[in-house]
């Protein structure tokens, strides 16, 4: 197979589709990216204003371009937006914008992406929307009789339209943490429901940002691992006290911690409320699942997200999360259709990227090796 401008097609211009564009041009395999926003990282563009990562700057750049020395050690997500900005004009990546999917098929020529601005066809195809581009929204019984208002926490952008309203916050994983604490600090009263609990973890330790330990004891046999989170666990406690939240029944090994202390201060200092998770809704509010009720204004869901997969109109096998099933970043159900961003282990999404990316260059790069031989 020689290349063609319709071999390969990227999904997506966000992190893990211009670090894949990076590491393909590096081999000399040009690709098309295009993306649904009007400009790359369209998906962080709609986070919170104040949002910033917990992953040190030093793990979560893209290869081939670190962030600069003036970058802050866990970057804004303003420093984000502009690093990718400045890593697509440094390395001249070919990336066409407000290009909506709306479906994805397969035949025997190949992949037909259909889009809002035309249909596209491509060999292969590496599918880099992540999963910050499809907020999940559970269903509550009784939600339609809520006469306040409930929106996801995607649409959440700052407090100040918040302000004098009574809030519940329904969920508990970084971005509920850091919305509730954000509500909190600016006088709102705020209430988070959580129905399962959750690991919370230093955003250092020793100084260190929690992710590089992480990173250097990823390979470390699992004994050795649960023996050291056992350990932090019990050093937590002995400076910040027991647990507030509800221990899950996982391990911090096994899924995203929340990372940082702050939604345990302003539940100590009683400036967040903690409740237990919701029966149904009311017109003026909740009802909990111990049987009480109280009464809000405003309902933020921080549910979280799931793979934006729907493109596929369900002809892609997926696992209990949601995500499209693998054999590494490859589909199981077609060989020239690869994954990356969706591999969120607890090292951080944006490291995840950093390797996943390269692996799928290279294993691409043998494809057109061995078909031209």
């Amino acid at each position: 197979m020689s290349q063609n401008d319709n071999d390969l097609l990227i999904i997506g211009a966000g992190p893990a589709g211009l670090a894949t564009a990076y590491a393909l041009k590096q081999l000399g395999i040009e690709c098309r990216v295009i993306e649904r926003g009007k400009q790359i990282g369209y998906a962080w563009t709609q986070t919170y204003e104040s949002l910033t990562l917990h992953t040190g700057k030093h793990f979560s750049h893209l290869p081939g371009m670190k962030f600069s020395s003036s970058t802050p050690l866990f970057p804004s997500k303003g420093n984000l937006l502009d690093y990718l900005s400045g890593y697509v004009d440094r390395f001249k990546l070919n990336i066409e914008t407000d290009c909506n999917v709306k479906q994805v098929t397969h035949d025997d020529n190949g992949w037909k992406v259909d889009t809002s601005r035309d249909e596209k066809r491509t060999k292969i195809l590496v599918i880099a929307t992540g999963i910050i581009s499809n907020p999940f929204v559970p269903a509550f019984d009784g939600q339609e009789n809520f006469s306040g208002r409930i929106v996801h926490s995607a649409a959440y952008r700052k407090p100040e339209g918040y302000k004098g309203k009574r809030v519940l916050v329904i969920g508990i994983g970084n971005s509920a943490a850091e919305i509730t604490v954000e509500l909190a600090r600016n006088g709102i009263d705020v209430t988070i429901a959580v129905r399962s609990g959750a690991n919370v973890v230093p955003l250092k330790l020793f100084g260190i940002p929690i992710q590089y330990h992480s990173v250097l004891v990823q390979n470390l046999p699992r004994s050795v691992r649960d023996m050291m989170v056992s350990a932090m666990e019990m050093l937590t406690k002995a400076l910040k006290g027991s647990p507030v939240l509800p221990k899950p029944s996982y391990s911090v090994l096994d899924r995203q911690p929340v990372i940082g202390f702050k939604i345990v201060s302003e539940i100590r200092d009683g400036r967040v409320k903690l409740r237990g998770g919701i029966k149904e809704f009311t017109e003026g509010g909740v009802v909990y699942e111990d049987g009480e009720k109280e009464e809000f204004d405003e309902v933020i869901l921080a549910t979280g997200f799931r793979s934006a997969l729907g493109m596929f109109g369900g002809n892609i096998s997926l696992d209990e999360r949601g995500f499209a099933q693998r054999d590494g970043v490859i589909s199981v159900d077609h060989p020239n259709l690869y994954f990356v961003g969706h591999n969120y282990g607890t090292i951080g999404g944006l490291r995840n990227i950093y390797h996943d990316s390269q692996l799928t260059a290279r294993l691409i790069g043998e494809k057109y090796a061995t078909l031209k031989a």
